[in-house]
C-alpha cells in the first residue's frame, strides 16, 4: 500500500476531550490505546496497555524527567517549551490511576526546565516536583524509583508489583494532545548532535522521517568511517544505513567524529578486576554472566538474573579488557527469548495434541455408545410388532375380565371361539403337510446314490464269489431259511421299485449300465440257483410248513399287488426300470420253482 500526501499538512476534524473528567476509565485508555500513544523514553511500551495493567493498586505515579543518557536534551527542551502542556498530561493520568502521590524526578543539570515546571506548579499541591542528582544512569526505571521511593523492584518483576507506575514526560505530553487536542501521535522530539553535525539541535521530527533527511537538514559532515548512532552514546546502537525511519523510541540521533569517542580497542580476555560489579547499578556480576553468555549457559546466566540488566554500558565502559559486555548480554537475553518462546510453541503443540487425543477418545466413545443404543433399542418394524402383540394381550385380558351375559331365550355367541378353533386346527394340518412333504423328500431315493450302492454292492458279491469258490461250505443251507430269505429279499425289490417308480431321477440312466446291471443280477440269480440244487437239506421239510408259507406268500403278493393297483404313480415308469424289475421277477420264479422241486422230493 503506497499513501501519497497532498502536502498541504492540515489536520482532519479533530475530536478532543476538553472535559476530560466525565469520561470513564475505561474510555480514557481506549483513547490512549487508538491514538498510539506509546513510552517515549526508550522502551517504546504501549500506555495504554500499561495503564490497564496497572488497576486500582497504583499508589504512587512518577514522571521521568531525567535524561537516560549524556548527548540527550530531548525531554530537557520538551519541558522548557511545552511545560503546561506536560503539566496537564500528568493530571490526565493521575485522573486514570487515582494515586496517592505523584512525584516528578529531575536532574539537577536542567536549571531552566526546573523552573519552567516549578512555575506552572506554583499553585498545586497534588504534584511534587524531585530534584536527583546528576549521575549515570539515575533516568533507568528501577534507579529512580528507589532514588524518590526507596523501593526496590523485585527481580523478574515490575514497578507495578510494588504500586509504582512511571511514564515518560513526552509520553504526559503525548498523552494530553491525544485525550484534549484529538492528535494521535504523529511526531516527536529528537535530539540532533555530534561533532559531525553542523547545527546540532532538537528538532519535531515526523515519524517514519529517513534519518539522513534529519541529518542533511542539519548539516551532516560526515568521515570516511563515519558511524550514526541511534540512541546515546551508551545505550544506543549504531545504524547500519541511514535510510531507517525515525520510530517512537527515536529520541537522539548521534553522529560523532574519529576523535570524539575514540578509536576501538581490540578486546581482551577478562581479568577479575570486578570494576564492571562496581558499577553496575543494578547490582549484577557482569562477569559471571560474560562467562555464562559466552558459554551458552543459559539457565545459570537465567539464575544469575541476567533479565535484570538494562543494559546500560556502564560495564563496558569501565571494562579496563575493553569487553563489549552490553553485545553479549543482548545476544543472551535474544537467545534465552527464543528458548523460551521455542518452548511456549512445543506447550502449545503439546496441549494442541492432548486436547485433539481428547476429543479423538470422546467421538470414539460416543460413537461405541450409539452403536450400543441402536444394538439395544428394537427397530421400527419390531417396535410396531412388539406393541401390536401387547395390544392383542391387552384386549384378550380386557376380553377374559368382561363378564359374560346371557339374555334369557337366547344362545351364546360362540362364533369367535369356533373361528379360532378352525384357524388352529387348519393351521395344525398345515404344519402336518409340510412335515410329511419334508420327510417324503428325505425318504425318495436319489439315482446317483442308488448307483454308488450298487457298485458297492457288486463289489460286495464278487469278493463274496471268491471266498465261495475257494473255500468249502462247512454245513449245507437250510431250504427254510432260504425261502424266508427269498421272501424278503422279493419283499425289499418290490419296495425299491415302488420308490423308484414314484420318484423323478434327477438325472437319466444310461442303458449300458442299465444292461450290466441285469446281466450282473442275472448271474447272481443262476449262481444262487447252483448252489441251492447241488445243496442237499439236513432234514426234509414239512409239506405243511411249505404249504403254509406258500399260502402266507401268495396272500402278502396279493395284498402288494392290490396296493400296487390302488395307488397312482406319480410320475411314467422307466422303461429300463422296469426290465430290471422283470428280470428280478424272472429269476425269483425260476429260484421258487427250482425250491418246489426239491420240497417235492
Amino acid at each position: 500500500m503506497i499513501i501519497d500526501a497532498d502536502g498541504e499538512d492540515c489536520w482532519i476534524p479533530r475530536d478532543g476531550w476538553a472535559d476530560y473528567r466525565s469520561r470513564r476509565r475505561e474510555e480514557l485508555i481506549e483513547r490512549i490505546h487508538q491514538f498510539g500513544v506509546a513510552g517515549l523514553g526508550g522502551a517504546g511500551f504501549p500506555t495504554g496497555v500499561k495503564l490497564q495493567g496497572g488497576g486500582d493498586k497504583i499508589e504512587t505515579l512518577i514522571i521521568n524527567a531525567a535524561e537516560c543518557e549524556p548527548y540527550i536534551t530531548a525531554d530537557d527542551r520538551l519541558m522548557q517549551d511545552c511545560a503546561a502542556q506536560v503539566v496537564e498530561g500528568i493530571r490526565i493520568l493521575a485522573h486514570i490511576l487515582q494515586p496517592r502521590e505523584i512525584l516528578i524526578g529531575i536532574e539537577d543539570n536542567k536549571p531552566q526546565a526546573i523552573s519552567m515546571l516549578r512555575a506552572v506548579l506554583a499553585d498545586s499541591h497534588d504534584i511534587s516536583l524531585r530534584v536527583i542528582p546528576t549521575k549515570y544512569p539515575s533516568g533507568g526505571a528501577k534507579q529512580l524509583t528507589y532514588i524518590l521511593t526507596g523501593k526496590q523492584v523485585p527481580h523478574g518483576g515490575r514497578s507495578s508489583d510494588i504500586g509504582v507506575l512511571m511514564q515518560n514526560v513526552g509520553t504526559a505530553y503525548a498523552v494530553k494532545r491525544a485525550v484534549i487536542d484529538g492528535e494521535p501521535i504523529t511526531e516527536r522530539v529528537v535530539t540532533l548532535t555530534g561533532e559531525a553535525i553542523a547545527r546540532p539541535g532538537n528538532v519535531w521530527a515526523r515519524l517514519g522521517t529517513p534519518v539522513r533527511h534529519l541529518l542533511n537538514d542539519a548539516g551532516f559532515c560526515p568521515s570516511a568511517d563515519q558511524m550514526v548512532i541511534m540512541g546515546g552514546p551508551l545505550m544506543g546502537f549504531t545504524l547500519p544505513w541511514l535510510d531507517v525511519p525515525v520510530v517512537k523510541i527515536t529520541n537522539c540521533l548521534l553522529a560523532p567524529s574519529a576523535n570524539e569517542l575514540g578509536e576501538p580497542q581490540e578486546e581482551q580476555s577478562c581479568i577479575r578486576c570486578s570494576a564492571c560489579a562496581d558499577a553496575c547499578p543494578a547490582d549484577l556480576l557482569p562477569q559471571q554472566l560474560y562467562w555464562f553468555s559466552k558459554g551458552q549457559q543459559h539457565d545459570k546466566a537465567t539464575t544469575h538474573n541476567i533479565a535484570d540488566c538494562i543494559e546500560c554500558g556502564a560495564c563496558a565502559w569501565v571494562c579496563p579488557s575493553n569487553i563489549p559486555l552490553v553485545q553479549y548480554f543482548r545476544q543472551e537475553k535474544a537467545e534465552i527469548a527464543a528458548i523460551r518462546q521455542e518452548e511456549k510453541r512445543a506447550a502449545e503443540a503439546k496441549a494442541r495434541f492432548e486436547a485433539r487425543q481428547a476429543r479423538l477418545e470422546r467421538e470414539k466413545a460416543a460413537r461405541l455408545e450409539r452403536h450400543k443404543s441402536a444394538a439395544v433399542q428394537p427397530a421400527a418394524k419390531d417396535k410396531d410388532a412388539i406393541a401390536a402383540a401387547l395390544a392383542r394381550v391387552k384386549e384378550k385380558q380386557a376380553q377374559a375380565t368382561q363378564p359374560i351375559v346371557i339374555k334369557a331365550g337366547e344362545r351364546p355367541d360362540n362364533s369367535a371361539i369356533i373361528a379360532a378353533r378352525e384357524a388352529r386346527k387348519a393351521q395344525a394340518r398345515a404344519k402336518q403337510a409340510e412335515l410329511q412333504q419334508t420327510n417324503d423328500a428325505a425318504t425318495v431315493a436319489d439315482p446317483r446314490k442308488t448307483a454308488v450302492e450298487a457298485a458297492i454292492a457288486r463289489a460286495k458279491a464278487r469278493k463274496l464269489e471268491q471266498q465261495q469258490a475257494n473255500a468249502e461250505p462247512e454245513e449245507q443251507v437250510d431250504p427254510r431259511k432260504a425261502a424266508v430269505e427269498a421272501a424278503i429279499a422279493r419283499a425289499k425289490a418290490r419296495k425299491l421299485e415302488q420308490q423308484q417308480a414314484n420318484a423323478e431321477p434327477e438325472e437319466p440312466v444310461e442303458p449300458r449300465k442299465a444292461a450290466v446291471e441285469a446281466a450282473i443280477t442275472r448271474a447272481k440269480a443262476r449262481k444262487l440257483e447252483q448252489q441251492q440244487a447241488n445243496a442237499e437239506p439236513e432234514e426234509q421239510v414239512d409239506p405243511r410248513k411249505a404249504a403254509v408259507e406258500a399260502a402266507i406268500a401268495r396272500a402278502k403278493a396279493r395284498k402288494l399287488e392290490q396296493q400296487q393297483a390302488n395307488a397312482e404313480p406319480e410320475e411314467q415308469v422307466d422303461p429300463r426300470k422296469a426290465a430290471v424289475a422283470a428280470a428280478i421277477a424272472r429269476v425269483q420264479a425260476k429260484k421258487a420253482a427250482q425250491q418246489k422241486v426239491v420240497n417235492e422230493d
